[in-house]
């Protein structure tokens, strides 16, 4: 009884382990996320020629990269697993998490300074805008002074 659960206990294991690439067959090659059959077949052909004794020799194998083979390592069956994994990467999730803040908060401060150079831009238009219009308002008083003369000459020579 305790063989047999021995035995048992070994071959579960296996199940949920990285697959043999130098052994597996074209079905179960293409149950990783990420390999069809065109890829599988490139499998099988590289590993006619040459023997792999890892997942990492996968790489030598065209059309094959490094989010297949951490897929390959890890057993990763569906897209939705190959996703999450990938985006974790193989550094882990924590440091890969931490790293992404950063670039976030680097992105929201280059928005902030591009704003706040907005801001300055409209602020340095804004006052030469006002200065065109007092300069325009000056022009526009004199003539209507000179103006209102002329009136005035012309009325007292009238009289």
């Amino acid at each position: 009884m305790k063989k047999l659960l021995l035995v048992l206990l070994l071959l579960s294991g296996s199940l949920f382990a990285a697959m043999n690439v130098q052994t597996a067959s074209k079905a179960e090659l293409m149950s990783i996320a990420g390999i069809g059959e065109k890829k599988a077949d490139a499998i099988i052909k590289y590993r006619k020629k040459n023997k792999l004794k890892s997942a990492d020799d996968l790489i030598n194998v065209p059309g094959i990269g490094k989010n297949i083979i951490n897929n390959v390592k890890k057993g990763v069956k569906n897209k939705n697993q190959a996703k999450k994994m990938n985006k974790k990467g193989s550094k882990g999730g924590m440091k890969n998490k931490a790293s992404q803040k950063k670039q976030q908060k680097k992105q929201q401060m280059k928005q902030q300074k591009k704003k706040s150079s907005a801001k300055k831009q409209n602020k340095k238009m804004n006052k030469k805008k006002a200065q065109k219009q007092k300069q325009s308002m000056k022009k526009n008083t004199k003539k209507m002074k000179k103006a209102s003369k002329k009136k005035s000459k012309k009325q007292t020579k009238k009289k």
